[in-house]
């Protein structure tokens, strides 16, 4: 197909006498227009995933003509102490599952490993791909979560119908069904969770008009959420679907990139279950929204910027009753930074979020933002905060002062969006709102360092200092609860077997 279009093209000019014409066109197809967000942590994991090498790029000089084989082994460690943790645990040794919150400190290992080996060129249009995952966690106090473990178990196993060209030059269509993992956005409503031990993954299809590389792309999908478990086989969740679409449009300007996408959920109800744990309620919920990132010019300005606006239905349930509520609530989350011209390469940045939160659980309507499946590190290294219920402004600065050393700090402050919502990732409410709305504040700081090709090593702080509610909670009568401020601290090594993909140099 490749040769027909060169000859195509080649009698077309010696054809025509507007040649000027033609040429721009046939360059801007060829030219790529993809740039990445300077926003932080919020550049979607690259597919195929980061540690994933061309068998032709690795040490292997044997295999330089291996181009159609990707393969991966990546193997990550991370020790972490927690002291007076708030996220709450589920202590099940009675019988029954109780909440209860994490009055000791934690010292935690983390271990997961992963392998990969995807087809491709050799076969196309069929193309396939299979990711494995073994995620374990060790010398904790408290009981293991599937946010940690995931024994043996397959995060991806899909094939593909790649047809290079289809829709024009150096513009193809892509079919994916089966298990996949998918980063979209900006990650905060659909994400993997890669600081996470375990990943967010779906079974169903994914089809792209295009490629990140081109003027414009759509990516579309239709998916069951995979549901986790930490001894036995992942099943898809089969009452409910995830589905929408992301339309990319770069050619537009070469500083802005422009995202008007749609996401849905829909959820089978199950209300009159008689397994408790296995009850749902009905959600049909529909989320436009509208992401535009980019630079000032030359200017060394940068922004991210992203809104979405929810509406529809969702339940509510009270023992096996359920009542339909309307949903409607709205999230906006802005960034804007600026690098300076300096050796160290420092960025500062200004950051706000924001999600609403149920106004009256008495009412017929639900103003609590879903935050799907979205990545929760750049609300909080302690993983405190989502996108719900929230208001989220933050300072932060980013240098590397070494070759391949990157060192990034922040401070944060977090309030309730509804006085009388809940804190959903601590599981703290006051129904009467006369605890205030100022949850807290952090502070943060981390070191990243890739050592060689094969070995990257970070640790990083963080600090949780309560606010007026979250102190008025530990006063309150709902069990163990401290006001003391909150310590996180991580080591983690990574270990890729076959490198960086890059050429030694002599």
């Amino acid at each position: 197909m490749k040769t027909n279009n060169i000859l195509f093209l080649s009698a077309a000019i010696n054809g025509l006498s507007a040649m000027s014409s033609i040429q721009p066109v046939v360059a801007a197809e060829e030219k790529n227009y993809y740039v990445k967000t300077r926003g932080y942590r919020v550049e979607p994991y690259s597919d195929p995933p980061a540690y994933v090498r061309n068998l032709s790029k690795t040490q292997f000089e044997q295999f330089r003509n291996v181009t159609w084989l990707d393969v991966g082994l990546d193997f990550r460690t991370r020790y972490e102490y927690r002291e007076n943790d708030y996220r709450p645990w589920t202590d099940t040794s009675s019988g029954s599952a109780v909440r209860k919150f994490r009055s000791d400190p934690d010292n935690l290992w983390l271990l997961r490993t992963r392998a990969y080996v995807g087809v491709k060129d050799i076969l196309d249009p069929l193309r396939f791909a299979v990711e494995f995952e073994d995620a374990r966690s060790y010398n904790g106090l408290y009981e293991r979560t599937d946010s940690d473990v995931n024994e043996f178990e397959l995060i991806q196993a899909y094939g593909e119908f790649y047809f290079d060209n289809a829709l024009g030059h150096n513009r193809p269509l892509s079919i994916r069904f089966g298990r996949q993992a998918l980063e979209l956005l900006d990650r905060r409503l659909i994400g993997n969770n890669q600081f996470r031990n375990t990943t967010n993954n779906f079974e169903g299809f994914r089809v792209r008009f295009g490629k990140k590389e081109n003027n414009w792309d759509l990516d579309t999908f239709a998916f069951q959420p995979v549901e986790r478990y930490k001894y036995d086989f992942d099943q898809p969740d089969e009452d409910t679907w995830i589905y929408g679409g992301v339309l990319s449009i770069r050619q537009w300007s070469k500083f802005i990139t422009i995202q008007p996408y749609f996401l849905g959920r829909k959820q089978n109800g199950d209300p009159a279950n008689t397994v408790a744990a296995n009850r749902k309620a009905e959600i049909d919920i529909y989320a436009p929204g509208l992401r535009v990132y980019g630079l000032f010019g030359d200017s060394g300005f940068d922004f991210d910027a992203d809104i979405n606006k929810q509406f529809g239905r969702s339940g509510s349930l009270s023992g096996t009753t359920q009542t339909l509520q309307q949903h409607d609530a709205l999230a906006y989350s802005l960034e804007s930074g600026y690098t300076f011209d300096h050796d160290w390469k420092p960025r500062a940045s200004l950051y706000y979020g924001y999600g609403t939160g149920d106004k009256n659980p008495s009412d017929n309507v639900n103003q609590r933002f879903d935050a799907f499946y979205g990545f929760n590190q750049p609300w909080s290294r302690n993983d405190y905060f989502s996108w719900d219920n929230v208001h989220a402004p933050k300072a932060r600065l980013e240098f590397t002062p070494y070759k391949n050393v990157r060192i990034d700090t922040a401070y944060g402050a977090f309030w309730l969006q509804s006085e009388t919502a809940p804190w959903n990732r601590a599981n703290l409410q006051d129904r009467t709102g006369n605890s205030g709305s100022f949850l807290g504040h952090e502070f943060d700081i981390r070191m990243v360092h890739k050592l060689n090709p094969y070995v990257d090593w970070s640790l990083s702080y963080a600090r949780f200092e309560p606010g007026g509610f979250t102190r008025a909670q530990a006063k309150a009568d709902i069990g163990p609860f401290t006001s003391e401020a909150s310590n996180f601290f991580y080591f983690e090594v990574s270990l890729n077997a076959f490198g960086d993909g890059k050429k030694k140099s002599n």
